[in-house]
């Protein structure tokens, strides 16, 4: 059967490859370089489970080496030395968490010190589903697939003494803790302790359990454990101290930080050996079931050929034409990216960990976890809306779920934990932006009432601090906070925006007037001395002196978070023409803009300024501006190589604006359901529609432009012209065909 599998798949590949369909342009390798973050390892879509090859651990790999510099990610293109395949990981993230749960095979006697047994390794292979190489030290080959709770992999074992080790000591970040047991020849068990996301609150570590089951039993297993060095009178008693414990044949649980387990085999000629792990952040019962529901009876051929399918499926919602072909792996990678996150955080049977507690909650559709919303509310939930706007509906529930929980909407939301990483107030403007879109299953007044809690209580609010100061002067001062207190009045501008937009289409007009005033306080910030934004004192007085340019890099400034005043200015998305009156109308507004660009200030490697380029269509005579500058960020920083994201994907929303961008159309505005419209990077783009949700059954973009490199010179809907470079959601998911030439 398995024979039969494998030339099905090879048939399906090969076909494949002759029709090249959307999964096949993936290139899972792309932002595994230049600190995009992603990795290569295969995952379901928004996958719990993700098997990494991990290669940042050991001085072999400086300097891009987990303990010797920040990093968030377990996977380096450019790294050689491998030290297993952690089995749950994220993508696109800026600070370290997870990359745990490591299993490794090797030839020979049992080592566990990952500096000996690790490896460098070969003839390396990524597609969606998929993720091969070869162990150079002891030739074997390895290959791993994914379903939505399982990590699956296949080794290739030479004849001769064989191992499989599971390394619960290793991990990603500093948390320790886990415990592990051999429950038989073929399966183990285990905990393994997580948290302290970019090292905030070490208290909030949390469990992951895992099952794992071997295809054979094992001739051998056993267990080891490494304790503390101690030092005194009487660690001199231990001839034991500090050394590697290696227990054959234990079947009772070990606890521990330097832990872990090992099946051991004696091959007569080459084998191979298939491994499932099944993950679950509720029990080991739930592992077990996550892994038995998903994988039992399947072989490694079949799980690969449905996980592509599925993929495929997802890709497929959008099918573009024309263009080259590099422009065509760019787009489909991106777009693969930015289904990862949000990913599935309940098991199989509904289970998942309340907030904070932990305790067993159920729910009946996806509750959604990993929401990065200071990044992803710009751009990455848009996307969703108009292409998979079921999901982005599932989003939402959850983020309802986690205020029922806890109280609060989410800021940064990490497997039922609350980071609070980042500012700002983001879940209310992908709520409101996701209700405007007419996207409504579901319950619009609770939402309402959650983020009107996080705009009005003055004490102990996670989302919104320094909400006294916004609400009496109209923005946080520099004794406010210490950092970013223009950037943090920025954000809650843009909530507010998104509130009274909500308020509006729900007959609220008093709220409506109110936190629409509050929405555009940011102009008291505005500085005409720099003709840019500007911190103040608690006095009113500016900050002074004061250098605009402070905060670039990641410099830690008063004014700004992540980016300075350049970066942060023109982010008023929603006040455009207000910020134009400032800056003395159409003409400064769009030469002070491109001064953003000429002096070297755009940063397309963080959110703040990314709608930038698209903000020269709100100035007559200018639009062709925004045109070019899209076009040559993308040819500059979206390619297909391993450095081909500019910087962190950020859970997708890197990837969001490369796909919004290549299409055409961008959600310039969070909160506003409207398009800026420039020149696709495609002849055609077909967008299959939800029948669910919209009327339109797909959408079709045209363009004759993709060839050459003049302005736009006439846009049609429908045949008929349509003289703005703004297009509303309503008439674009209405429209059957709209010509960009």
């Amino acid at each position: 059967m398995q024979y039969k599998l494998t030339v099905v798949f090879l048939l399906i590949f090969s076909i494949s490859w002759a029709q090249k369909s959307p999964v096949d342009y993936v290139n899972p390798f792309i932002g595994t370089s230049n600190f995009g973050t992603t990795n290569p390892g295969p995952i379901a879509v928004r996958g719990m489970a993700n098997v990494s090859p991990f290669n940042v651990a050991g001085p072999q790999n400086l300097p891009l080496e987990k303990d010797s510099r920040w990093l968030s990610t377990p996977y380096v293109h450019e790294n050689t030395f491998l030290t297993g395949f952690s089995h749950v990981n994220l993508s696109g993230v800026g600070c370290p968490e997870l990359g745990v749960i490591l299993t490794m095979p090797t030839t020979g006697k049992i080592i566990t010190d990952h500096l000996e047994y690790g490896s460098t390794y070969s003839n390396e292979i990524s597609q969606v589903g998929y993720y091969s190489n070869v162990l150079d030290k002891y030739n074997i080959k390895v290959e791993a697939t994914a379903t939505t709770r399982v990590g699956v992999s296949k080794y290739s074992f030479p004849a001769g003494e064989s191992n499989i080790l599971l390394n619960l000591g290793l991990g990603l970040t500093n948390e320790e803790g886990a415990n592990v047991k051999v429950v038989s020849a073929t399966e183990i068990e285990g905990v393994r302790s997580v948290g302290s996301f970019c090292y905030y609150k070490p208290e909030e570590a949390y469990p992951v359990y895992f099952v794992a089951r071997f295809s054979k039993a094992a001739d051998e297993f056993g267990v080891w454990k490494k304790p503390t060095t101690y030092k005194g009178v009487e660690s001199e008693w231990m001839g034991y101290n500090g050394k590697t414990r290696l227990m054959k044949g234990f079947t009772k649980e070990v606890v521990g930080d330097s832990i872990g387990a090992y099946m051991r085999y004696n091959f007569d000629s080459p084998t191979q050996v298939e491994m499932k792990i099944g993950i679950s952040y509720v029990s080991l019962d739930n592992a077990r079931e996550n892994l038995e529901k998903e994988t039992l009876d399947r072989t490694f051929d079949g799980i690969l050929l449905d996980a592509r399918k599925e993929w495929n499926q997802y890709l497929s919602k959008i099918e573009v034409e024309g263009g080259s072909e590099e422009d065509k792996t760019v787009f489909y990678t991106a777009l693969y990216h930015t289904l990862i996150h949000p990913n599935t955080l309940n098991d199989v049977n509904g289970d998942y960990p309340k907030m904070k507690t932990r305790e067993t909650l159920k729910t009946k559709g996806t509750r959604y976890t990993v929401f990065s919303l200071w990044d992803t509310y710009r751009n990455l939930h848009q996307l969703m809306s108009l292409v998979y706007p079921k999901q982005q509906s599932d989003m939402v529930k959850s983020m309802l779920q986690i205020y029922d929980e806890s109280g609060w909407l989410p800021k940064w939301e990490l497997n039922a934990t609350e980071t609070t990483t980042m500012v700002g107030d983001p879940a209310g403007i992908i709520i409101a932006d996701t209700y405007l879109k007419g996207i409504r299953d579901f319950d619009v007044e609770k939402a309402y009432k959650a983020m009107l809690k996080s705009a009005g209580q003055l004490k102990d609010n996670p989302l919104r601090p320094g909400l006294q100061d916004y609400i009496t002067k109209g923005y946080l001062t520099t004794k406010t906070t210490n950092s970013g207190s223009v950037s943090t009045t920025q954000e809650y501008n843009i909530a507010d925006y998104a509130i009274a937009q909500l308020a509006k289409e729900m007959g609220e007009q008093s709220d409506y007037k109110r936190f629409g005033k509050r929405a555009i306080s940011y102009r008291k910030l505005f500085d005409k001395e720099f003709n840019l934004l500007r911190p103040r004192n608690d006095d009113g007085s500016w900050l002074t002196p004061y250098n605009p340019e402070s905060g670039a890099n990641f410099e830690k400034n008063l004014g700004f978070i992540e980016g300075n005043a350049w970066q942060y200015t023109f982010m008023v998305p929603h006040d455009i023409k207000g910020l134009m009156k400032l800056m003395g109308g159409p003409k400064p507004f769009a030469q002070r803009l491109q001064d953003v660009f000429d002096k070297g200030q755009f940063d397309m490697a963080n959110e703040p300024d990314i709608a930038y380029p698209y903000l020269f269509n709100y100035v007559k005579g200018k639009e062709y501006r925004a045109q070019k500058l899209v076009s040559d960020l993308l040819d500059e920083h979206f390619k297909n190589s391993p450095d081909g994201i500019p910087g962190n994907d950020d859970t997708g929303t890197m990837s969001a604006w490369a796909v919004f961008s290549m299409m055409g159309i961008y959600p310039v505005n969070p909160a506003a359901p409207m398009y800026a419209l420039v020149k696709p990077k495609f002849d055609k783009i077909t967008i299959h529609l939800d029948d669910e949700y919209y009327k339109g059954r797909k959408l079709v973009i045209l363009s004759n432009t993709v060839e050459n490199k003049e302005p736009i010179g006439e846009i049609l809907i429908n045949g008929k012209p349509h003289k703005e470079y703004f297009i509303s959601h309503k008439k674009l998911v209405n429209a059957s065909k709209i010509q960009i030439d």
